[in-house]
Parts: C-alpha cells; sequence; structure tokens
C-alpha cells in the first residue's frame, strides 16, 4: 500500500512541475501516470 501512494504522489509530484499549459498536455501526462501505476502493481 505504500509503494502505491509513493508512486501516487510521486505522479502528482511530476504532472505540477511539468506545468503543462494546454488539456492535450494534461491528458498525456495524466496517461503517462496511469501507466507508470500499471507498472508499479505488477
Amino acid at each position: 500500500m505504500k509503494k502505491i501512494a509513493f508512486v501516487l504522489l510521486t505522479v502528482f509530484g511530476l504532472l505540477g512541475v511539468s506545468a503543462c499549459h494546454t488539456v492535450q498536455g494534461i491528458g498525456k501526462d495524466i496517461e503517462k501516470g496511469g501507466e507508470a501505476i500499471q507498472r508499479a502493481t505488477r
């Protein structure tokens, strides 16, 4: 459970740092974050 929480916090932190300025860019970042979470849970 701690690993998943760490991954989520990392993903959201990276999203904040990347500072996307378009809706399309945000969508891509969220998609990549979801993929990272899926890889971490395997």
